[in-house]
């Protein structure tokens, strides 16, 4: 092994209902690493148990006073860098960064602040919305608040959606049409969160578009269109193929590039780090004119093979390997 090479952990599982995903995103990135340039290590974090998991099999405990471990040879690994490509608890929304913070190791993603906040889409949105972000409105519930359907439906009109504050992939989110299943969508979107978002629908097209910025360059890459028979883009149409994804989206060239600025200025109003993907809808004005409203930001966007941004970075004419070693190599 070459000691003159990083090392990098690639920080994956979690806690939330998205373990499974983020250890598929886990392997992704393991294929995608230059193993020329880096020593590349799965680091599986669920709970107290922290280990690194070998090819064959084995796994090695994670000291948690300094992130280290001991190799199959018997001598300790000290990372150089973390990849963090959890998705939810304790990745996505600060935990892990405040941890990384505290020990001086550089991670992937943006950090403690940046990362809650993102987390929660009711206090992203309104943060947002004053640098004039255009989002839709929301009400927030905190678990044991008491609500009027009524009320909710005259502010925000039907359908809406109903979605835990705090969550990602689509899980407890659900679609409500009329204010009869309003108090059944709170109760999945409860069983995610302690906060849960009414949203107001909005029409249009809905397209996930990825970003990343180094010292040296911005790189906004081609927006994903994403076309679904359900009736949103759920769980089933993320993971279980229920969706088409066009990249690039099928989008007028002005309408693309008024994307690519807002998703630029997004990231640079919260300072973000390493990759991010913002969803949006574009929907229409009284003009006829296309208008970017935001859906929200995944700080951990997926990595397998077949997710959004390695679909983009091939569409875009970029090499993944590259990619990965700009975000690296932009932390030295």
């Amino acid at each position: 092994m070459n000691d003159l090479k990083r090392n990098i952990a690639i920080v994956c599982g979690g806690d939330s209902s998205e373990h499974d995903v983020s250890m598929r995103s886990a392997q992704g990135l393991y294929s995608f690493f230059d193993k020329e340039r880096y020593n590349i290590y799965i680091v599986d974090v669920k709970g107290q148990d922290w280990h690194v998991a070998f090819d064959n099999g084995d796994i090695a405990p994670i000291d948690r006073n300094d992130f280290s471990f001991i190799g199959q040879d018997g001598k300790a690994v000290v990372f150089d860098y973390a990849y963090i490509t959890i998705h939810g608890t304790p990745g996505e929304n600060g935990l892990m960064q405040g941890y990384f913070d505290l020990i001086h190791l550089p991670y992937s993603t943006s950090g403690v602040l940046v990362e809650a906040m993102t987390f929660d889409k009711y206090v992203l949105n309104n943060y947002l919305r004053a640098f004039g972000v255009k989002v839709a409105d929301s009400i927030l519930l905190r678990r044991g608040d008491s609500y009027d359907e009524a009320e909710i439906e005259a502010r925000l009109g039907m359908p809406v959606f109903v979605k835990p504050s705090a969550d990602g992939s689509s899980f407890g989110v659900s679609k409500v049409k009329n204010a009869d299943q309003l108090a059944p969508a709170l109760r999945v979107a409860f069983m995610e969160s302690d906060e849960v978002m009414v949203e107001g629908y909005m029409e249009g097209m809905e397209i996930s578009v990825g970003c990343y910025k180094t010292s040296e360059k911005t790189v906004v890459f081609p927006a994903t269109e994403v076309v679904t028979n359900n009736e949103f883009f759920d769980y089933d149409a993320k993971y279980n193929g229920q969706v088409q994804e066009i990249t690039p989206a099928r989008m007028s060239p002005e309408t693309a590039k008024k994307v690519a600025e807002e998703t630029s200025r997004i990231y640079d109003i919260l300072h973000c780090n390493g990759i991010i993907r913002i969803d949006y809808i574009i929907t229409k004005d009284k003009e006829g004119q296309d208008v970017v409203n935001m859906l929200e930001i995944n700080t951990t966007p997926g990595m397998t093979a077949t997710s959004f941004i390695p679909q983009q970075v091939r569409a875009a004419g970029l090499d993944i390997k590259e990619v990965l070693s700009d975000i690296v190599e932009n932390q030295f």
